[in-house]
């Protein structure tokens, strides 16, 4: 396994280990002593550039141990007094090191990324033909001089195609500096007992950081003291509340211990100190980096089929080139320049030069369109693999969810209130009444409490309340904006009762206590506490009945226990609030209150309420997930949130709806194996269980329609979109995170958050949901499949014409026949008007928009088509080991074989292939999916259209022969070998002479109404190919204008080369050409017209479309969350 394998993996032991974070080590005046100048004990890790794992352990152990492993000084009591590293060892240790910084991933010279696209198969059959054309110029000149634009033609549409391609890759280069932004410039460290600044790159391991409130996290570091130090974990775990951070900890998972910080996170409130024990590439951020830098994107559904195409295409006409050239010269008696120019133009005829641009150009127009729709897409051909997404795998903080902390149910004066607003026969309706204080005592002073005793305060007072930012935690924010929103005179609240005595939250009270200047019947003083419900509780004596208090009884305590489980269950975090009306004759206005001694009530209290509050799904999260679902694409939650939230999040969203096998078991009560797999269709997976996962275990989870991962790490995320990715689906991820960059560069598509998005995940994206609205995905799916659908209408017409073309050649070889269209035709046919109309299929709206989002997924996954892939790959690691010698071949080697291989390899092993039983087996294999050029796309446009629009174009080349030169098609067909030579004098059936120069006069006009008629013919083929649903009838076939558009353009620019005389010198046409020759080409068009009802009714006879079945209990009713509570 090479370097770029590597993996985050933390060493667990089987038994939670509290490591020691009290009392002091006897040493001398409390310090923990080492020899710092005997430098870090052997053990300490050093910078492991080829490390392929890091285990982080130092959580599990005393800050003594850690302190010796380091060989740092630290004062276990005060950390504020540790003595820290000597100026000398930390830039010992620097050196020995290396800097605090990320390494960057070796880069290839971009003239050799070029030069890769360059050589693509389809760029050097254009190359090597326009080689070829100025090779034959220096043969013969005069006959041949039209090769001069023909060569430059060719060689510039190649470099063009692989131009735009080099300029797309080029785009998305920066991910790692995204990475380098997490890394603050400057941090405080203690060095030889003093606190000083210096450049975050300087820290070294075993340093002593310190960290304040708002700073960035510069290194991961060991925790040896705080106050009241709250770390925002989110852009790594997932989880929206600020995690406390101590120097106790009860978690083996390093990502959740209390006693490690990581580097890139933030510290929300408070400060500590920590030792340095991870640096640069060997934090968890940088292992990130090095996950996300080193993963590889496969190539997207439309490029693999575009160039499977190109090689049939490339084959097909290679093959038929070289057989026509030898007969040429064999049987034909032509020169080998008459025989290799007939060759290059029957290669030119087969190849649809204009493909290329015309995909790229219609993606960048449905790009342009998306972007209106607030998806912006960075890869071209993401824009097509969005539509054709199997599995979107999305991230739950701040992608399903607002990343935002709402109060939701209110239990207060024995009633249960809800906080939004209701929509009717919602469960939420008919069990809670929306919330307002005037309804009881209880609730007004419960709505006081949220609004005096959080210390979080609007940072400013302008807009609305939902939009303000909050200075404070997630949880006391929306304490915050509940009351600001509930109560009329917040703005004035803090002034109008002023704090006079305050004791922050702490891990050890679980609870935050206010004392405000608030009158009441029995004095002027009130006392606000809210906290863990549980510690609240304990400490009250009467509970609010909504008019007075009255003692606290057993039956009060079980309402209490069933409303606490009840909003546990739901996932949400519960707050618990009471108060105390201070007697005035004990506690006067101007008392003074004091922690030690404290001087202030402890119990005795009067319990108002509970709250509880949740991140929120976003607004139309859940209609989103369940028009996906209707599409036949799966849906699945990976977090790095607790499972039992993460479940209740994916309930309310349409992600799950049936019972997991822990709930049937509970329900029917019996044990968990006793459930058949084939009865449970939804699953939750727990981190801590996906490295141990077997096989089987992970196709059993995937054959689960309803699935969620919670705790998950970045590595985990990782391996879930391999391991979709390696049963056959298209993969796309949703986040948010830095959490999410290695899943979202690896995926098919990676979908990022751009206003909630770190730069991370931005970077690594291939698309950005420009206003974070997770619905937003729904309207690039539909995009995405309507954009498939008209690419494949493009490629349907824009292959059509090319049996003319090769017909054309043939003809002129096999009959033989004056040539009915010369190469330089050819271009003009391929990349002028056929390039334009083509390109108004980006324009046209769906047939059906309620059934194009009804149709499967184009690339299903079933259980034949995993059967399928299996086999497939065991037939390639079965070739590969045999070209090994018969070395056995690792599973997991091949997606990094396939990524070493070089460009020359890849053309050979594909080029071999097209002429291998094999690749045309697995060429006409039957299977479920649709993919873009498909058989019946190839036998409408090569046999069936190509055949009679081949037909219409020679009647209109023999009529206008006839026509303008009384030249007879037998008379054409007799002299065809020489036709136009000098030497080539003949009398026809009415005696007459026909010249040299009379002939070379007929073929233009000849030529030019066989040009012609592709033309005309194919502005009928245009509109019937816009039918793929549907008979080509109906208004859908003329709302879009740009049909219109380019079919004028197409025509003025036929025109202008056949009726223009400059033109007819480059493109040997002629301005003489009878209009007559027009009807002829309109009358095969109509022909072709009416033949496309009888082939469309024949299909939906024998083979009607497939939509995907209707699934029970979807909610796609409007809920408060997606109408903003209105």
């Amino acid at each position: 396994m090479s370097d770029h394998k590597k993996s985050i993996a933390f060493a667990e032991p089987s038994a939670p280990v509290h490591a020691q974070a009290s009392g002091v080590v006897p040493s001398v005046s409390g310090t923990t002593l080492a020899s710092a100048a005997s430098g870090p004990s052997t053990d300490a890790p050093k910078k492991e550039k080829d490390s392929k794992s890091i285990n982080i352990t130092e959580h599990l152990q005393s800050i003594a141990e850690v302190a010796a492993k380091y060989a740092v000084s630290v004062n276990e009591e005060k950390a504020s007094e540790s003595r820290g590293l000597t100026a000398a060892e930390a830039a010992k240790r620097l050196a020995e090191n290396g800097p605090n910084a990320l390494t960057p991933p070796k880069k290839r010279h971009w003239f050799l990324r070029f030069l890769d696209i360059l050589l693509g198969l389809f760029n050097v059959m254009l190359l090597v033909s326009g080689v070829a054309a100025y090779v034959l110029l220096a043969i013969d000149p005069v006959a041949n001089f039209q090769n001069s634009y023909l060569g430059g033609i060719l060689i510039a549409v190649g470099f063009m195609n692989a131009f735009i391609e080099f300029y797309q890759q080029q785009k998305s280069a920066a991910i790692l500096e995204s990475f380098m932004n997490l890394i603050p410039s400057q941090c405080y460290v203690i060095r030889d007992g003093a606190t000083i600044q210096i450049n975050a790159k300087e820290l070294v391991l075993g340093d002593v950081v310190v960290v304040r409130s708002g700073d960035k996290i510069p290194a991961d570091l060991f925790i040896i003291g705080t106050t009241e130090l709250k770390v925002d974990n989110s852009s790594l775990t997932g989880e929206a509340d600020p995690q406390e951070r101590s120097k106790r900890n009860s978690h083996t998972n390093p990502l959740e211990a209390s006693n490690l910080a990581f580097n890139g996170t933030l510290a929300v409130v408070g400060n500590g100190f920590g030792i340095v024990v991870r640096t640069g590439d060997n934090t968890v951020i940088g292992q990130i980096a090095s996950l996300t830098a080193n993963e590889h994107r496969r190539e997207s559904p439309l490029s693999e089929e575009i160039e499977s195409f190109v090689k049939i295409i490339a084959s097909i006409a290679g093959v038929t080139a070289i057989i026509f050239f030898v007969v040429a010269i064999v049987a034909k008696q032509q020169t080998v320049s008459n025989s290799l120019n007939f060759a290059i133009g029957t290669f030119v005829s087969f190849v649809p030069e204009g493909l290329p641009a015309t995909v790229t150009m219609l993606l960048s127009i449905a790009a342009a369109r998306m972007a209106k729709r607030q998806v912006l897409c960075k890869d071209l051909q993401g824009v097509e693999t969005l539509g054709a997404i199997t599995l979107l795998a999305t991230d739950k903080t701040g992608t399903l969810t607002r990343n935002q902390m709402t109060v939701t149910y209110i239990w207060t004066g024995f009633k249960l209130y809800v906080a939004q607003a209701l929509t009717d026969d919602s469960d939420d309706s008919r069990a809670c009444i929306p919330f307002d204080q005037n309804d009881s005592d209880a609730a007004n002073e419960l709505l006081y409490i949220t609004a005096l005793n959080p210390t979080a305060k609007f940072t400013s007072h302008d807009g609305p309340i939902a939009t303000r930012e909050v200075l404070g935690d997630a949880t006391e924010a929306g304490l915050v904006r509940f009351a600001a929103t509930k109560l009329p005179t917040y703005d004035a609240a803090q002034d109008q009762f002023p704090k006079v005595f305050e004791i922050p939250f702490n891990s050890t009270n679980k609870w935050a206590m206010t004392i405000h200047k608030k009158k009441h019947a029995n004095g002027s003083l009130m006392l606000y506490i809210k906290g863990a419900p549980e510690r609240v509780l304990k400490l009250c004596t009467s509970i609010h009945n909504g008019r007075e208090a009255v003692p606290l009884t057993e039956e009060h305590a079980a309402k209490f226990d069933e409303n606490y489980t009840m909003f546990a269950s739901k996932g949400h975090r519960v707050l618990a609030f009471a108060c105390v009306y201070l007697p005035g004759d004990r506690y006067p206005e101007n008392f003074e209150f004091t922690k030690d001694p404290a001087n202030y009530p402890t119990n005795n209290f009067c319990f108002v309420g509970l709250t509880s509050l949740e991140d929120p799904p976003k607004h139309g999260v859940r209609e989103a997930v369940g028009k996906c679902r209707a599409a036949g694409i799966r849906v699945m939650m990976v977090t790095g949130d607790h499972p039992l939230t993460a479940e209740a999040i994916g309930r309310k969203i349409n992600i799950m709806l049936t019972p997991t096998k822990a709930e049937l078991a509970k329900k029917r009560g019996v044990p968990e194996h006793q459930i058949p797999e084939s009865e449970v269709n939804a699953i939750v997976i727990h981190g801590d269980s996906i490295d141990n996962l077997s096989d089987a275990d992970w196709a059993n989870i995937f054959d689960k329609e309803e699935i969620i991962f919670a705790r998950t790490s970045p590595k985990h995320k990782l391996d879930i979109v391999k391991r979709a990715q390696g049963r056959g689906h298209i993969v796309g991820v949703t986040g948010d995170g830095v959490n999410d960059s290695p899943a979202l560069k690896k995926a098919d598509l990676g979908i990022a958050m751009n206003l909630s998005g770190s730069d991370v995940s931005k970077e690594a994206a291939a698309m950005i949901l420009i206003d974070d609205n997770f619905a937003s995905c729904v309207s690039g799916i539909e995009e995405g499949r309507l954009i498939f659908q008209n690419l494949k209408k493009s490629i349907q017409y824009t292959v059509t014409h090319t049996m003319p073309e090769v017909y054309a050649n043939l003809f002129y070889i096999t009959v033989p026949m004056p040539l009915p269209l010369s190469s330089i035709l050819i271009l003009v046919v391929d990349l002028g008007f056929e390039l334009i109309i083509a390109l108004a299929y980006a324009y046209d709206v769906s047939e059906n928009p309620a059934g194009l989002m009804k149709l499967p997924p184009r690339k299903p996954v079933t259980v034949d088509s995993v059967e399928r892939l299996n086999r497939r790959r065991a037939l390639d690691r079965a070739e590969r080991q045999a070209g090994n010698g018969g070395r056995a071949v690792e599973a997991d080697d091949e997606e990094e074989h396939e990524h070493n291989m070089s460009k020359i390899a890849k053309f050979s092993r594909g080029f071999k292939r097209v002429f291998s039983k094999r690749f045309w087996s697995e060429k006409f294999e039957k299977t479920e999916d649709e993919i873009l050029i498909d058989g019946n796309l190839m036998s409408y446009s090569y046999i069936e259209a190509g055949t009679i629009m081949t037909i219409g174009c020679l009647t209109c080349y023999f009529f206008a022969m006839w026509y303008h030169f009384d030249i007879y098609p037998s008379d054409a067909v007799k002299h065809g070998n020489a036709w136009g030579k000098d030497s080539n004098l003949y009398f026809d059936q009415n005696n007459r002479e026909v010249t040299g120069a009379m002939q070379v006069e007929a073929l233009a006009i000849g030529q030019s109404a066989y040009y012609i008629g592709i033309m005309f013919q194919q502005c009928f083929n245009h509109f019937i190919c816009k039918a793929r649903l549907t008979y080509p009838v109906g208004g859908f076939m003329f709302q879009n204008m740009y049909s219109f558009v380019g079919i004028f353009t197409g025509g003025i620019l036929s025109m202008l080369i056949v009726y223009v005389p400059p033109f007819n010198v480059a493109f040997q046409t002629s301005y003489k050409l009878t209009p007559i020759t027009w009807g002829i080409a309109l009358g095969f068009g109509v022909v072709l017209y009416l033949y496309s009802f009888v082939r469309i009714a024949v299909l939906r006879r024998f083979a009607p479309i497939k939509y995907t079945d209707d699934i029970p209990g979807l909610m796609m009713f409007p809920t408060r969350f997606s109408t903003g509570g209105k």
